[in-house]
């Protein structure tokens, strides 16, 4: 019979219980405003391009110095604002959309960080850069997660006025101020260092799911900006509360169970959600 206990117990007996908890819920609560953002500014594919772009320079960094947190920090960081950068200056150059352009580059990326794994005559598993082990969290992981998530908020109320105006109008804030591109630049950066420090614990490609889902189902819980961020981060904490009493009771890889509650919570909002939500919309009008 399942009691309160059961919700609370694995974290207060285990160490790595509460560090998998720690961790992801600072990192649900600095990638739910990015994600927001991501959605308010058309660019939602934008994370999974970038988090399959990170590989390769994840790749190096095990290639000299094997499972080193500094240095898979240092190659994912390098490897996701070097295609980040060059997908911008494609865009610059040729008015092709960006999009597109991360759209094209980010599988070359993946490709060759398949290739410099195993041109690195070393073991390590492709899966577990994919999709992590939360469970696996060490201490240096959760702090480097720390450090990033605290940063990512702080710089996030720098820029978040810019960044707004640069959403919402950005020829206006063009006319009254030059913040608007290093909002951009300091936003895109935010999100490749959240992705990389996100990958070490849950994965690559899962970390995406922890940094959109919460933030679309959000949108169907209000329209004020600061709420949907609150609410992303709540859906966020929630998802990975649950998702790691899923995986613990269960025998279930970690990072999958986190984005599978995350992916629950996003379809409950398309259903229950009161703004737009399937059984709040009006009823359509008939002529008889």
């Amino acid at each position: 019979m399942l009691t309160a206990t059961h919700f609370w117990q694995p974290f207060l007996e285990f160490v790595f219980m509460r560090r998998a908890l720690l961790g992801g819920l600072v990192l649900a609560c600095s990638t739910a405003p990015l994600g927001v953002f991501l959605i308010l500014r058309r660019m939602s594919l934008i994370g999974d391009a970038v988090a399959h772009g990170i590989l390769p320079g994840a790749a190096l960094g095990f290639w000299f110095a094997g499972l080193s947190l500094p240095a898979l920090t240092i190659g994912g960081l390098g490897a996701g604002l070097s295609m980040a950068g060059l997908a911008a200056w494609i865009t610059r150059r040729t008015g092709l959309r960006e999009d597109a352009s991360l759209a094209a580059i980010y599988p070359i990326s993946l490709a060759a960080g398949v290739l410099i794994l195993g041109m690195a005559g070393k073991r390590l598993d492709l899966l577990h850069l994919l999709f992590g082990s939360a469970l696996a969290v060490d201490s240096p992981t959760l702090n480097g997660m720390l450090w990033v998530s605290g940063a990512s908020l702080v710089a996030m109320a720098l820029i978040y006025r810019p960044l707004l105006l640069d959403t919402l109008d950005p020829l206006f804030l063009q006319t009254v101020s030059r913040l608007g591109p290093l909002a951009h630049g300091v936003f895109l950066t935010l999100v490749v260092l959240n992705l990389v420090i996100g990958f070490q614990a849950i994965g690559a490609l899962m970390v995406v799911g922890l940094m959109m889902l919460p933030a679309a189902a959000s949108r169907f819980w209000s329209r004020r900006l600061p709420l949907l961020m609150l609410i992303a981060g709540l859906l966020g904490c929630l998802s990975v509360w649950l998702g790691l009493l899923l995986s613990f009771y269960f025998s279930l890889p970690s990072g999958p169970s986190i984005i599978l509650v995350a992916g629950v919570l996003y379809l409950l909002s398309v259903v229950f959600g009161p703004v737009h939500g399937l059984l709040r919309r009006p009823p359509l009008l008939t002529s008889q």
